[in-house]
This record gives structure tokens, C-alpha cells and sequence, in this order.
């Protein structure tokens, strides 16, 4: 979609720079989008390696280190499974990556919940007072969160509003279930923006740059579309699948 690809530069133009941590007392009643209620993946890009497990070492447009190469071509999901890491792609790193639907709702007022049916997995966005270390070492780790209203918006398809999100701290995973790995050093940088098609229906677009000194030769910059659905009937939770 040619909207989705405008907001995909626009974005990028906001560059690597850490978020700065708002203190907004009422996240919720500040939101200038909103991102609550039932979304589905829409995999119009990068089908191979997100729909079929690619193959040991296949790392697509990824840029690794030789380190990083290392692992993905040594990737054994038999021997993940065996030592409890079944879930190393449904870290934040590679969660938003997997096919999966999306139930996101406020926990409170300044903490945003996402759940993911794949993987059975649980983010918690947190904004301004909010924000705490709780997390650091789980696959999800510890997201800061805050909003970035806009001025006037050229793209009068596009919302008037971005949710910015922080994520480190976060147990070493895969970007892809295929062990593209990121390590505990990685930070991950995303932006989510609403737009709306021309027949009404509202996608929302999660721009991710994650940055890893470790596995990483270059940023890992991805985007990733959903579309809003009426309900949860199609909410099918599963585990997480090593291959």
C-alpha cells in the first residue's frame, strides 16, 4: 500500500535517538490514537520467512556480524526446545514478526498491555510515572513508552498521533523463528501509527529498528502491518513453536 510505504519513510526520518521519558500522569486520557481493541497480521512482505521457517543460516536482508552469522547458521531448534527456549522468537525483538493477532488494552492509565495468540505472549508498554525496570531479563523485557503528537499531517490518511516505545533488558531471542539472533545488548526502537483506507478500514503500522552491538552489523528495520478486526473471534492462542 502506497500509504503505508509514505509512512514508513516519514518515520524513519525521526532517526536512532533514545525516547525521552515523558512524565504524563494519565497516558490514557492524553492518547492521541487509539491502538486498543483486536488487530490481525497482515503478512504482505517478508512471507518466506515469517509464514515457513527458513532454513539454518538463510538471514534474508539481515545484516549480522560474524558472530551473528555464526549463531544462525548454527541454529537447532530441537536443542531450543530441550532447554525451555521454545519462545526465543517471541521476544519483543520478533514478536510483532510472527503471523499473530493482537488484543491490546489499557492495564491501567499509564501502562498499555499488548497480548499476542502466538506464543501466548504478554507486553507491557509503560509511560512516564509508569516506568520501571519490572521485566529486564524476560523475553519481553522493559518498554518505555510515550506519544509524539504531530503538527499538521500532509497524509490526511495517516493519524495525528504516534506511540513511540523503548524496549531493552531483554532476554536474547530471534528476530526470525529461524535464529537470526539479538543478544541481552539489544535495544529496540518502535513506532505505531494508525491509518485508515480509503473504505474505512484502520491498519496499524509498527515501524521496529532494533540495534544490537553484539549480533547486529547494521539497525534491523522492519515494518509491520495489521488490520483492526470487529471482535476476538478469530483469537486462537498456541505456544511457542521452535520451528
Amino acid at each position: 500500500m502506497k500509504i503505508i510505504t509514505t509512512l514508513i519513510l516519514g518515520l524513519l526520518t525521526l532517526g536512532y535517538l533514545p525516547l525521552a521519558h515523558s512524565q504524563n500522569e494519565n497516558a490514557r486520557a492524553q492518547a492521541p490514537i487509539d491502538i486498543t481493541g483486536n488487530w490481525v497480521s497482515l503478512v504482505t512482505e517478508g512471507w518466506r520467512l515469517r509464514i515457513l521457517t527458513g532454513e539454518a543460516g538463510y538471514i534474508g536482508g539481515y545484516e549480522l556480524t560474524e558472530l551473528g552469522r555464526s549463531v544462525a547458521e548454527s541454529w537447532d531448534p530441537q536443542a531450543d526446545t530441550a532447554n525451555g527456549e521454545a519462545c526465543k522468537s517471541y521476544g519483543a525483538g520478533g514478536l510483532m514478526r510472527q503471523p499473530t493477532r493482537l488484543q491490546i488494552d489499557w492495564e491501567n492509565d499509564n501502562v498499555l498491555r499488548i497480548e499476542t495468540d502466538a506464543g501466548m505472549q504478554t507486553r507491557m508498554l509503560k509511560f512516564g510515572l509508569a516506568q520501571d525496570g519490572e521485566g529486564a531479563g524476560t523475553w519481553q523485557g522493559v518498554s518505555n513508552a510515550h506519544w509524539e503528537a504531530h503538527g499538521q499531517n500532509p497524509d490526511a490518511t495517516a493519524s495525528n498521533g504516534t506511540l513511540a516505545v523503548e524496549t531493552g533488558h531483554m532476554r536474547s531471542g530471534y528476530l526470525l523463528r529461524n535464529g537470526i539472533p539479538y543478544s541481552e545488548q539489544a535495544v529496540m526502537q518502535e513506532y505505531f501509527e494508525i491509518i485508515q483506507g480509503e473504505d474505512g478500514t484502520e491498519y496499524l503500522v509498527v515501524v521496529s529498528i532494533v540495534e544490537d552491538p553484539v549480533f547486529l552489523s547494521a539497525p534491523a528495520i522492519t515494518s509491520s502491518n495489521f488490520r483492526r478486526e470487529a471482535d476476538d473471534s478469530g483469537w486462537s492462542p498456541t505456544e511457542c513453536l521452535a520451528d
